[in-house]
């Protein structure tokens, strides 16, 4: 299962606690190539936020306390105020993590697997999941 963080407050939250479900995508294109996720989207608990809360970078928490994601913003220089003052209030210690952020894990149902190429005859291939395991499957491109 993949682990997924968000602010509990942004439009991605929302959209997550309506539908249940995700797709994520990765894409590296120098490379031609991309990987698809798609599962249902399940809520991490508290101490799962926590844990993974205290591996980001210290720039990283005091931006999620600077930002509301989502929520429109006057300016940049508001931004650069809240964070200047999120530093100054964490200042010389741990920062915690607020209420207001957590994360999701996806559980996939389906991994598809890309690699581009220059004919158009592309590989895409498909791991699903049933009952007892994975079926493989080569797409069409």
């Amino acid at each position: 299962m993949l682990p997924y963080v968000v602010p509990k407050t942004s439009d991605k939250t929302t959209e997550l606690e309506a539908a249940r479900r995700a797709a994520l995508t990765f894409s590296w294109t120098e490379l031609r190539r991309q990987v698809r996720v798609v599962g249902d989207a399940q809520r991490l608990t508290d101490e799962e936020s926590d844990h993974y809360w205290a591996t980001r970078p210290r720039g990283s928490q005091l931006g999620a306390w600077s930002s509301d994601q989502s929520a429109v913003v006057a300016d940049r220089a508001t931004l650069e105020r809240t964070f200047a003052e999120q530093q100054e209030r964490w200042a010389g210690r741990e920062v915690e993590r607020p209420d207001h952020w957590g994360g999701y894990r996806v559980r996939p149902d389906t991994v598809e697997f890309w690699q581009g190429r220059p004919d158009r005859l592309h590989d895409r291939i498909r791991y699903r999941r049933e009952q007892d395991g994975w079926v493989v499957e080569r797409r069409a491109p």
